[in-house]
């Protein structure tokens, strides 16, 4: 692993020290004390690792699409040409796959972004030096949790102590020596460093307000992600607090009508944290996929009626398709400029409404109330009561393609057609070129 990581972080940290000099030696050669001599520097190391973060192969889509698609049981076809994304849908992936390979390398340069970010907080100016710590913090987080998820048994499956997660590295990776062959971690021991640094940038962060960059780390992003992590954990009187904590700030709010949280290139004050996509730079990996050829995607990705009939008459969002060669396709993804979702609020108000159900609580609101706001938004009549299977199946329509699909199906010990949430063929295989370089990762069993 760590032989790809250090190409990306030499190209950053020279890329850093040669602005606004015209005099520079090889960007690949350039000394570390060099590339990151002043605040101004680190700052620019910091854009490079909000950039990784948005790689097309990491949250520019590949996180949400790969959940998707290992999560899918025929709500939709995978009828593209490529193999790699095919084998992922079909849940017969091999260690070879070059999709899966990118996002593993293009999540652990970004990785090596931050750790260069965070080993040089001395430099920074004393008045960014909380805020700089905390962007890098949040991102190194994300990551390391999107990595677990994808590569690691879910938690709870068996002993999180014994059950191997990913490498943890937490310093940067520069020239590469024998100890940064590292073995893979504990699943226990990436979700205790996913919550420090997403607790830390919490922390540090300042209160969100609705003019924040969603594409910047806010409070507010910290706290949701959190939500996420305490809900796969099964820890829900956290995810539930988390949770409230976003809703409660009130800088971020649901949208009048379901179209108009897709309606604004994902610029919507709904979303929470998103990932800047432009012409100019970027991909939206989920308009490749999930977009018909009518607005710029492959078409790749077909919504079947075992995913429309599940929306009941009158709900909004069964209508939120377009047919291209007769063939059904989500409109959530529509805009080929369009900002990418992380997460938004509506999933927020439905973790507090699963969380207080599960608890017998009623923090914040009742979960009958929660879910009667993206019920009665999406068009339908509200709910007299609700039942845990309610919230559950309302979070599966709303928050459709975005990328939950396999966590809730593993952290609620659901199957996927006959696999059950622990079936070695829903956790990705270790990629064969991190095996063959690194002798000190183990596979995944199955594989």
């Amino acid at each position: 692993m760590l032989k790809h990581i250090a190409p990306f972080a030499l190209i950053l940290l020279g890329a850093s020290a040669c602005d606004s000099k015209l005099d520079v030696a090889p960007t690949q050669t350039i000394d570390e004390n060099l590339a990151l001599a002043t605040s101004q520097d680190v700052k620019v190391t910091l854009t490079g690792a909000y950039d990784g973060l948005g790689d097309a192969d990491v949250y520019g889509g590949a996180f949400q699409y790969t959940g998707e698609l290992l999560g899918d049981d025929r709500e939709f076809v995978f009828g593209g040409t490529f193999s790699t994304h095919d084998e992922i849908w079909r849940k017969t992936v091999t260690p070879g796959n070059t999709q899966t390979y990118a996002t593993w390398r293009d999540a652990y340069a970004a990785i090596n972004r931050a750790n260069n970010v965070l080993s040089a907080l001395s430099i920074v100016d004393e008045a960014d030096r909380g805020q700089v710590e905390a962007e890098a913090r949040f991102i190194r987080g994300v990551l390391y949790f999107e990595l677990v998820k994808l590569w690691g048994k879910t938690w709870g499956d068996g002993d999180n102590n014994a059950n191997l997660g990913v490498p943890l590295v937490t310093t940067p990776t520069r020239a590469i020596t024998d100890e940064d062959y590292r073995s893979r971690a504990s699943v226990q021991a990436i979700y205790a460093q996913v919550i420090e640094d997403l607790t830390k940038a919490e922390s540090l962060l300042p209160a969100t307000d609705a003019g924040d960059d969603a594409t910047r780390a806010t409070r507010d992003a910290a706290s949701a992600m959190l939500s996420r992590v305490y809900l796969m954990q099964g820890n829900y009187a956290l995810a539930r607090d988390a949770a409230n904590k976003v809703i409660q700030s009130g800088a971020r709010e649901l949208e009048a009508t379901f179209p108009d949280v897709f309606a604004t290139g994902g610029e919507s004050n709904e979303m929470i944290f998103r990932v800047a996509v432009s012409d100019q730079d970027a991909t939206n990996s989920m308009n490749t996929y999930f977009a018909p050829a009518t607005f710029q995607g492959r078409g790749d990705i077909r919504v079947q009626t075992k995913h429309t009939d599940l929306y009941e008459a009158g709900d909004v969002r069964k209508t939120f398709f377009t047919t291209a060669s007769n063939r059904l396709f989500t409109r959530k993804f529509i805009d080929q400029y369009g900002d990418v979702s992380v997460v938004r609020m509506a999933e927020m108000y439905l973790t507090r409404a699963e969380c207080n159900q599960r608890l017998g609580t009623s923090v914040g609101a009742t979960p009958l109330a929660d879910v009667n706001r993206t019920r009665t938004r999406a068009g339908l009549t509200a709910l007299g009561t609700v039942n845990l299977a309610a919230i559950l199946k309302e979070r599966h329509l709303e928050l459709a393609f975005e990328g939950n699909n396999l966590d809730d199906i593993k952290r609620t010990r659901g199957s996927v057609g006959t696999k059950p949430f622990g079936d070695n063929l829903l956790v990705l295989p270790i990629p064969q070129r991190e095996i063959d370089t690194n002798k000190s990762l183990a596979q995944n069993p199955g594989y």
